[in-house]
């Protein structure tokens, strides 16, 4: 991965294996009462060549861990760019590049993000997203660049051997959405 810091940026952009998406820490300013950081910046999100555009924020808690959502996408004419944080717990986020074109085709990278290590991860258009959550009580807080749009939602399986992801714990608990997705090559 490749950090990259504009000049007075208040966020660090790390730019992960797959081009476009960004793992991002927070730059901590901190005193007596603890620290201030920014979370968001659309300016800054421009500067990186990223979508900064909210059209939802949303709030998923998961009771146990093993609880896996996705591996999910939208496609033309709502693909939506997502911007995922851990606020409680410890979740598994894993993307995987669907873009044709892209020379990281099919390929996925993922990342702990956690209350704690407060990491969040920038998703690109065209890529699929999903999660396992690590710990009971995990919530994931994101941001999506489009409206969901049931029409053109998609979904790749969590277990699809192309892709071979290595989730670090067993899945336990999918719904049945999640679970009859097709698999890439079938």
């Amino acid at each position: 991965m490749r950090t990259v810091e504009k000049g007075g940026s208040l966020m660090i952009f790390t730019e992960t294996p797959l081009k476009g998406a960004f793992v991002v820490d927070l730059k901590e300013i901190s005193d007596d009462r603890g620290f201030f950081a920014r979370a968001f910046c659309a300016n800054e999100f421009e500067e990186h060549g990223l979508k900064p555009a909210v059209a939802q924020v949303n709030l998923s808690f998961n009771e146990k861990k093993g609880t896996i959502r996705g591996l999910h996408y939208q496609q033309a004419p709502a693909t939506e760019a997502k911007f995922m944080r851990c606020i409680t717990g410890v979740i598994y986020d894993v993307i995987v590049d669907l873009r044709p074109d892209s020379p990281t085709f099919q390929q996925h990278f993922g990342i702990k993000l956690s209350a704690q290590n407060r990491r969040a991860l920038y998703v690109p258009e065209m890529f699929a997203h999903g999660y396992l959550a690590l710990t009971d009580g995990a919530q994931a807080f994101y941001s999506a660049s489009e409206f969901y749009t049931p029409g053109v939602e998609q979904g790749i399986r969590y277990d699809d051997p192309t892709l071979d992801i290595q989730w670090p714990i067993p899945v336990t608990i999918v719904s049945e959405k999640d679970a009859s997705w097709p698999l890439i090559n079938a």
